[in-house]
């Protein structure tokens, strides 16, 4: 034998490979389950039994808030704004987007020498936050806001009538035309 070489055993490593995914398929069985079918996952994850408490938006876990759409269509955004002041809120739309920025205005609270012993609420600003709601699709221009108690309520009812564009008509011509 030439120098120190070292062999290894494939046979060994695809074996440790098609056991753990074995186990992958054997723990995601046990864990979400099948459809009533038998077949495949089950779960949020996979459009059955959705969980209301999910958080579809988690890049924005501040503040707090809901999103949903009534019966009549109109988009609704919930936002839990306990210490702003109305006066500090800022909505506006931005082609498709809504944009929410906030300013709590709590200058002059140090933290110099504070030692919390629970520490819960965390007053910060909100800046230009994003929220898609389709120009095409709901009326940005009757949007209403309304903030009482300390929770901003937005609805955008949605068109009467969802603009379809026209599109091209391509014509089909016999060959040699």
């Amino acid at each position: 034998m030439k120098g120190n070489r070292m062999y290894v055993d494939i046979g060994s490593m695809l074996d440790e490979i098609f056991e753990a995914a074995r186990s992958f398929g054997s723990e995601v069985r046990e864990n979400f389950g099948t459809h009533e079918g038998g077949h495949g996952p089950r779960g949020p994850w996979f459009g059955e039994g959705q969980d209301e408490n999910a958080d579809w938006y988690p890049s924005y876990s501040y503040p707090p808030m809901n999103i949903y759409l009534t019966q009549d269509r109109s988009i609704v955004f919930e936002f839990a704004l306990s210490g702003f002041s109305e006066n500090d809120i800022s909505l506006s739309f931005q082609g498709d987007y809504m944009i929410f920025s906030a300013r709590i205005g709590l200058e002059g609270v140090a933290d110099e020498g504070v030692r919390y012993i629970k520490r819960r609420l965390k007053l910060k600003d909100v800046d230009k936050q994003k929220y898609y709601v389709p120009a095409d699709k709901f009326e940005q221009g009757l949007v209403k806001a309304v903030f009482t108690n300390g929770i901003l309520r937005i609805s955008v009812p949605p068109k009467e009538q969802v603009e379809q564009p026209e599109g091209i008509k391509i014509e089909i011509v016999k060959e040699g035309n």
